[in-house]
């Protein structure tokens, strides 16, 4: 369970470093990110942050690649805009619920289509 502190830590985290990757980073690998979300530890040591890109594997790894690259950069401009004693550490993930949510309904299109083909004709 989260608390308050945690989510509004999260929020902040999220917003600033969204803002960052818009509009001050200069690593075309990190210009396309979408940050989808962030969790913060309960010590508010650690902040995991979620990201989707555009495209496939490659571009995807290319992304965490400048992300890791990049990190303590996102990490000295964050320190600048949150007023928090210290700033947490930063933990990138890709969030992959986007792509389940499509093979999901990719399924059940299939699905749909079997039922539809099997039904055959009505009466």
């Amino acid at each position: 369970m989260t608390s308050r502190r945690q989510r509004q830590v999260a929020e902040l985290v999220h917003r600033e470093l969204s803002q960052i990757l818009l509009f001050e980073a200069k690593d075309p690998r990190v210009t396309d990110i979408t940050i989808t979300d962030v969790e913060v530890t309960a010590d508010l040591q650690l902040a995991r942050v979620y990201f989707t890109v555009i495209g496939g594997e490659e571009q995807t790894q290319e992304a965490l690649d400048g992300l890791l690259h990049a990190k303590g950069y996102l990490r000295s401009q964050l320190a600048g805009r949150l007023e928090l004693r210290l700033t947490p550490d930063l933990d990138f993930e890709v969030d992959r619920s986007a792509v389940y949510a499509q093979r999901i309904e990719a399924l059940l299109e299939q699905i749909a289509q079997n039922d539809n083909q099997t039904a055959g004709p009505e009466p």
